[in-house]
């Protein structure tokens, strides 16, 4: 099975979510010239990561205008989206939330970020999530985290030996620490036997300059998309029929031990 995966490297401005939502629009929009399977956005591309002092004022109440605002394009352009993520609030508290869109226009995953980047104080504005998810796109078993996730093995190992052939990571990481957005992204592939598709954001919010570097890494840890640091719309088709072989050759799924592991 091939399929056509699009990267949008967004510039994304913070606390701004009207222009942010029309900005995603017009990238959306460009993106579907080349006629994708999968369109993936990065991470709150609605408000920017993040606006401390206004988060809950400016958040998606419910995710219900980035639930409509991607059912609709995915529906009218028969296309999947991974829709990176947006800053939601429910039931009083902030959530960094990915919805998952098929062609159809239904939204068939949510998935909330479970490790806040405390360090910027992640961890006190947004509500950590408590679960992994995993859902189907054209048939293929795919899962997603989001950024400071990233840096959890532990998360992607949980889904991906129920098997996964795609997986997504939403990000706004920043260019001072690039060289580990590449080097961990490469390893999730490489040790999962899965296509990675990662997608940061561009651009500058307050003092601090977003890496861009959006990457989609075949099973063996190849860059099929490298982006720059500015913003960028990429595609490039992918092979799910190679993924068998690979993991009949290198069998790590077969040949864990997870009884002599202790976390």
């Amino acid at each position: 099975m091939k399929k056509r995966v699009t990267i949008v490297q967004m510039a994304v401005e913070l606390g701004a979510p009207e222009e942010n939502y029309k900005h995603a629009l017009a990238l959306l929009e460009k993106a579907m010239k080349d006629n994708p399977d999968i369109i993936v956005l990065p991470e709150t591309w609605n408000v920017g990561f993040f606006p401390k002092d206004n988060l809950k004022e400016l958040a998606d109440k419910d995710g219900a205008r980035t639930k409509a605002f991607l059912s609709e394009f995915a529906k009218a352009h028969d296309v999947n989206i991974v829709g990176g993520s947006v800053a939601v609030l429910r039931e009083g508290k902030v959530y960094n939330t990915t919805y998952i869109v098929d062609r159809s226009g239904a939204v068939i995953s949510e998935y909330d970020t479970v490790h806040g980047f405390s360090p910027s104080g992640e961890h006190e504005f947004f509500q950590g999530g408590t679960r992994t998810h995993a859902f189907k796109l054209d048939g293929i078993p795919c899962s997603s985290v989001i950024c400071y996730d990233l840096r959890f093995p532990e998360l992607f190992r949980t889904e991906t030996i129920k098997g996964v052939d795609l997986f997504f990571v939403p990000a706004e990481w920043p260019d001072i620490r690039v060289n580990h957005w590449v080097t961990l992204n490469t390893a999730r592939a490489i040790e999962n036997q899965m296509y990675l598709c990662a997608v940061n954001g561009c651009g500058t919010a307050g003092d601090t300059k977003y890496g861009g570097n959006s990457l989609l890494i075949s099973p063996w840890g190849d860059e099929l998309i490298h982006c720059g640091g500015s913003e960028e719309i990429q595609i490039h088709e992918i092979d799910l029929d190679i993924i068998k072989n690979i993991r009949e050759s290198i069998n790590v799924f077969r040949d864990r031990k997870p009884e002599c592991y202790k976390l």
